[in-house]
């Protein structure tokens, strides 16, 4: 059943899975005009994203299990959120990697990186990067009232990121694996935010409303959810947030 499901998101996606270039996939793309550049955007599945700039490539947490990667094109930059093996997938790193392509993770990611990619950066919590022009600002994304059945935080402080990817004064969130943090109240100017939305490892459908309505975001992605109600989503955010 997983293998007729990848086929027909590949399919839909990606023509057949005969697409090979950036030019082929932006009409599938949502699209984005930046101060410093178009930015196309398609949300591949769980919490997988790529993004197209310029001739740039930037994957997000790529999965195996939601797009066939082989067929994609390769990347100049794979953003990490954290260690969880849907989000960390050396599987599908592998079939976009290049010897010039960068990662940027937390350290408990770059630390499993050692002879399988040549240039890696880790990134902590409130430290920042810059690649062909864009800011890339490590943030806060972890767990604050939901526990295992040990009694451990699913997402602990400080170990994974979000990122905020910073196009001139042009602001994309990407909140990874979190709740409602304290940290999160701090964000501004944010234009898009990809909020995570499946309980018990991130936000209820309660949760992804409050963060939206605090962040006032112009477009906002509900991405990591196995169920949606999309209808519910944009009763309670439109018309300042539109629901993509």
């Amino acid at each position: 059943m997983k293998n007729i499901v990848l086929s027909v998101l590949c399919f839909a996606l990606f023509a057949g899975c005969a697409v090979k270039t950036t030019d082929d996939l932006k009409p599938t793309m949502d699209k984005y005009q930046t101060p410093i550049g178009d930015l196309y955007i398609k949300v591949l599945g769980h919490a997988s994203i790529m993004m197209v700039f310029f001739d740039n490539v930037i994957y997000v947490d790529p999965y195996s299990s939601v797009a066939n990667y082989k067929r994609l094109p390769k990347a100049s930059l794979i953003l990490i959120t954290h260690d969880h093996y849907d989000h960390f997938d050396i599987k599908a790193i592998k079939e976009i990697l290049t010897p010039q392509t960068q990662v940027m993770a937390p350290k408990t990611v770059t630390d499993k990186l050692t002879g399988i990619v040549q240039r890696y950066q880790p990134l902590a919590n409130g430290e920042s990067a810059q690649y062909k022009g864009i800011r890339i600002d490590a943030v806060p994304a972890y767990n604050i009232a939901d526990k295992d059945s040990k009694g451990k935080l699913y997402h602990e402080p400080g170990v994974g990121n979000g990122y905020i990817l910073n196009f001139a004064n042009l602001r994309f969130y990407i909140a990874g694996d979190t709740e409602v943090t304290p940290e999160m109240k701090n964000l501004t100017n944010i234009y898009v935010a990809f909020l995570p939305k499946n309980l018990p490892y991130t936000m209820s459908d309660d949760m992804f409303v409050q963060a939206a309505i605090m962040l006032e975001p112009k477009f906002v992605y509900p991405y990591h959810y196995d169920t949606i109600d999309k209808a519910s989503l944009e009763k309670q955010l439109q018309p300042n947030i539109k629901v993509k």
